[in-house]
Parts: C-alpha cells; sequence; structure tokens
C-alpha cells in the first residue's frame, strides 16, 4: 500500500494555516485527514496544562506526528497545523519531526503572515493573547528547509492552497 501524502502547516497562531486547512480541503480531489495541535491540546485537560504545560503540550505533538504516520500508513493523506516551537522538552524539534517522519512523503510548508497582522488577527479572534504570535515567532524553530512557503497577508486561503498543490504536486488538485 503507498503511504498517504503528509503536508505539514508550520507557522505561529493566527498566520492563517487553518484556513489553508480548510481550503485545501475544498479543492483537493485527494481526502485529507487533519490534525491539529489546537484539538491534540484539548485531549489533555486544563488541570495538566496548569501543571505542567509544556511536558503535556509536547508530549501531544510527538503523539500527533506518530498519529500522522498512522494514517499515512494506511494510504490516508493528512494535512498536519502545527508550529515547531523549539523548547527544552521537545529540543531539537525540527530533527525529531525529520526523524519520526522518515521515508514518508512529508512536506513542510511554512505559512508566513507579518506578526503586525497577526496581532491584529488575534486581537479578533479574542481567544488568544495580542502577543502569542510574537511569542511563539521567538521560539519558533529556525533553518527549515521548507519544501514551500505561502504569506497569507499577500494571499488567500484559496490562493495559499492552490499554490501548495501546484507547487507540491504540480496541479491544484491533487
Amino acid at each position: 500500500m503507498n503511504k498517504g501524502k503528509i503536508i505539514f502547516l508550520n507557522g505561529v497562531t493566527s498566520s492563517g494555516k487553518t484556513s489553508i486547512v480548510d481550503a485545501i480541503q475544498l479543492k483537493s480531489e485527494d481526502f485529507f485527514y487533519v490534525l491539529a495541535i489546537d484539538l491534540f491540546e484539548q485531549m489533555i485537560g486544563d488541570k495538566y496544562l496548569r501543571e505542567n504545560y509544556w511536558k503535556y503540550i509536547s508530549e501531544t505533538n510527538i503523539m500527533m506526528y506518530y498519529s500522522a504516520k498512522l494514517f499515512s500508513d494506511h494510504g490516508k493523506n493528512v494535512l498536519i497545523d502545527g508550529i515547531m516551537l523549539e523548547r527544552p522538552e521537545i529540543e531539537p524539534h525540527y530533527e525529531k519531526v525529520n526523524d519520526i517522519f522518515a521515508g514518508y512523503p512529508l512536506h513542510i510548508v511554512e505559512v508566513f503572515c507579518p506578526l503586525e497582522i497577526c496581532r491584529q488577527r488575534n486581537i479578533e479572534r479574542g481567544d488568544r493573547t495580542e502577543d502569542l504570535s510574537d511569542w511563539q515567532s521567538k521560539i519558533m524553530a529556525k533553518d527549515i528547509p521548507y519544501n514551500y512557503t505561502v504569506n497569507t497577508h499577500l494571499n488567500s486561503p484559496e490562493e495559499c492552497a492552490d499554490s501548495i498543490l501546484k507547487g507540491l504536486f504540480g496541479k491544484s488538485e491533487v
């Protein structure tokens, strides 16, 4: 059985990852399952997040990656809506991702948006602190060799989805 494609959308909060995920699911002929760190974080529970946030979120990140591998092993395509942060609990994050997905059809996409725009989006959302994107950008993994980059400030989620699908697979629909 062929392994399913894995597209990892990597960017700070409010950069537009989830909107791109929605657009890819609408545009692609192939179905993609979605694994999002926000959803995995909800599985932990507030008590444990308050007790030791980084321990549990780090474990959850790794479990999300292994879940993506499992889907891929069954020929299912996966979109990962996440962020690679460098923290002692998961350092070096990019290398861990690379090790976990060795031999898998992993495509890492940088989802870029200027921080001032992310700040505005955080305020509009109302469920995140204004400076969360700034803080995440400071601890985001560096020197990742991206397969593709999109700018959500210059392009709509639909344009980004088209660009990703065309850039990675040579067509707007996979």
